[in-house]
């Protein structure tokens, strides 16, 4: 009981209900592979490393923004699988989906990743001397993402020039300037009294000040020797921001305004532009500094660097922006992130694996592979993934081009609850090619997953977990790679193949529920599912109970607290019979636990639901009839 020591009147709070469990959200979908650019942990030049988790996008437009474009993301003219899985996923209804990027780095030979190598997967450009002239150590446009498609970014810089800052005043007979209207590290440019700059005039570096207040608290310019110089009344102050916009070949364009050449600044083109955490977390650039060991330049030449800049081109000379290695399948599994080094995050699936809420996971870059060896190691990996983390579900995609036998071949090489197999492949038409006049459209084929992954989606948000994600029209198609009929089907359900098909009048539908499994009593996957969404939320609902008295108090509370989410879930259907007691019970008492259990600090609590199964063989029986008839 709390402890009372002095005498007073004590107010506390209690309950008198038992503690609620809410269900976790199902159509949360997480996908790792290849992308033509975006977020993925990585190392610096000087050694510091940037930690990355997987990005949650909601639109494909978000997808297309952090990730690029559905262009091929290698240099073996494949096609960029991950993407068109992502749009597929939300054009079918999907609502959240994390990316992990994966990128294949180039390895010496002990498997490490090359350090001479590494530097050659981002593009950059360094900045030229102001006019061309003197040595002067600048800083380094950088890509902020390894990959080709750094190649294919440009950064150009404008100014602003404001109005005229120093305003002059008479004090007895002698004039007195102020420097108004500016923050202390601003940049000012400074120049002979009433001189307007043109929009197009060069800048001198050396009429650009940087703006600092004084000990008397009065705003004069930083002498460069720790002193402030006051401000001449014959002079006039124009403050000096730059507006950097940033562009890629895709389309995508970015404007950062009113940054400060300044590093100090809060407003700094270092601070908005840098690696590690910027202000813009899906910026594609990053200004490195100059090594501590050089001079580094003063705001005035950086400015002018930055502005001259713009006339380079492209942020590369073409020899950097490298796609690194072929992709294998250890690179989609990821490594796992180190609990002594919070710096060093988990990578491909394992980066996936920190995220709680995915409910639904996949790897189109599978397909990508041509060895077989390599496609079922990498299927096993996702397999086992899902095994591990328990709470979520794999679409598995078959191998391109598979056949009736090859895809059964491919089938049979699995055994497991946690996963779905879809065929055959979808044909899409082409958004990345432009067809000629009287041409037929280009099209391409695609792999399933993310089709059938916006679908559960969609069918959770309607429906719910518990129906199955089956008899549901798929959206974003022009047909299937393989049609799929009731012969071929009667050959592929039994083994677990869902199959995809299309029904005239009735449009292209996912027709087939079942698991990667031989157990009948994990056949179906809305059952799979539905049991991945009550043990995840009674799971992550009674985290409270731990260490608290194991006696009938608290038993009381977990029966209660189950039976009340039981029957929530009963009431939408989800399990079958006509009343509560029919449909579920929950034990926990002493007919759970023994005295050995209490001792050793265990509470037991049994809980049984009776699932609804689909109804995947609807059969009606009919016969003939008459009044005169008796029935059989």
């Amino acid at each position: 009981m709390p402890e009372y020591l002095t005498p007073g009147v004590y107010v506390e709070e209690t309950s008198y209900r038992s503690t609620s469990i809410e269900g976790v959200p199902t159509s949360t979908f997480g996908m790792a592979g290849l992308t033509r650019y975006g977020p993925l942990p990585y190392v610096l030049p000087n050694g510091t490393a940037v930690p990355v988790p997987p990005t949650l996008v909601t639109s494909y437009a978000e997808f297309e923004r952090a990730f690029g474009d559905l262009a091929s993301p290698s240099d073996d003219g494949k096609a960029n699988y991950l993407a068109h899985s992502a749009r597929a996923f939300f054009a079918n209804g999907g609502r959240r989906l994390y990316v992990a990027r994966v990128f294949p780095w180039l390895r010496d030979g002990e498997g490490d990743i090359d350090p001479a190598q590494l530097d050659a997967a981002f593009a950059r450009r360094a900045l030229a001397a102001p006019g061309g002239g003197g040595p002067v150590a600048l800083p380094v446009w950088r890509a902020r993402w390894p990959g080709s498609a750094g190649r294919r970014i440009k950064v150009t810089v404008t100014r602003r020039l404001g109005r005229d800052r120093i305003v002059v005043d008479t004090v007895g007979n002698a004039p007195v300037a102020r420097l108004v209207g500016v923050s202390e590290l601003a940049a000012v440019v400074v120049l002979p009294r009433g001189t307007v700059p043109g929009p197009r005039d060069p800048i001198d570096p050396a009429t650009v000040f940087v703006a600092r207040r004084g000990p008397d608290r009065v705003m004069g310019f930083d002498d460069g020797q720790g002193g402030v110089t006051p401000v001449d009344p014959g002079t006039s102050g124009y403050q000096l921001e730059l507006d950097v916009t940033v562009s890629s070949a895709d389309g995508r364009s970015d404007t950062y305004p009113q940054l400060a050449p300044h590093p100090g600044h809060p407003r700094s083109v270092y601070r908005v532009l840098r690696a590690a955490d910027p202000a813009d977390d899906l910026a594609q650039v990053w200004l490195q500094p100059v090594p501590a060991d050089a001079t580094a330049p003063t705001p005035g030449q950086l400015a002018v660097a930055l502005l001259d800049a713009g006339s380079q081109g492209y942020l590369t000379d073409g020899t950097n922006g490298t796609d690194g290695a072929a992709l294998a399948p250890d690179d989609l599994l990821g490594t796992e992130p180190d609990d002594d080094d919070p710096t060093r995050p988990g990578t491909g699936l394992n980066a996936l694996a920190e995220i709680d809420d995915i409910a639904l996971v996949a790897t189109p870059d599978i397909v990508r592979m041509d060895d077989a060896g390599q496609i079922k190691t990498a299927t096993d990996a996702i397999i086992g993934h899902c095994e591990r983390l328990r709470y979520r579900m794999a679409i598995v995609d078959p191998p391109a081009e598979s056949s009736l036998s090859e895809v059964r071949a491919f089938r049979s090489q699995f055994d497991t609850t946690y996963a779905a197999l879809y065929y055959p492949w979808m044909q899409i038409t082409d958004p990345t090619q432009r067809p000629d006049p009287g041409s037929a459209p280009a099209t391409l084929m695609l792999p399933p997953s993310g089709f059938v992954a916006g679908v559960y989606a969609r069918s959770d948000v309607n429906r719910g977990v518990h129906k199955a994600p089956a008899n549901e029209v798929v959206l974003g198609l022009t047909k299937f790679e393989t049609a799929v009929n009731v012969g071929r089907q009667a050959v592929l359900n039994p083994e677990g193949i869902n199959a995809l098909r299309f029904f005239p009048g009735r449009s292209n539908r996912v027709w087939g529920a079942r698991t990667m499994s031989s157990d009948p009593e994990w056949r179906y996957v809305n059952v799979r599912r539905l049991f991945i969404y009550l043990e995840h939320s009674i799971d992550k609902a009674t985290q409270w109970a731990v260490f608290e008295p194991n006696n009938e108090r608290l038993w009381r509370n977990i029966r209660q607290s189950v039976e009340d989410f039981l029957l929530v879930v009963w009431r939408t259907g989800a399990l079958l019979g006509t009343k509560p007691e029919e449909a579920f019970f929950v034990r926990c008492d002493r007919t759970t636990m023994s005295q050995n259990d209490l001792d050793n600090g265990r509470l037991i609590c049994e809980i049984g639901v009776a699932p609804t199964y689909p109804a995947e063989f609807v059969i009606f029986r009919i016969g003939q009839w008459t009044a005169d008839a008796q029935r059989s």
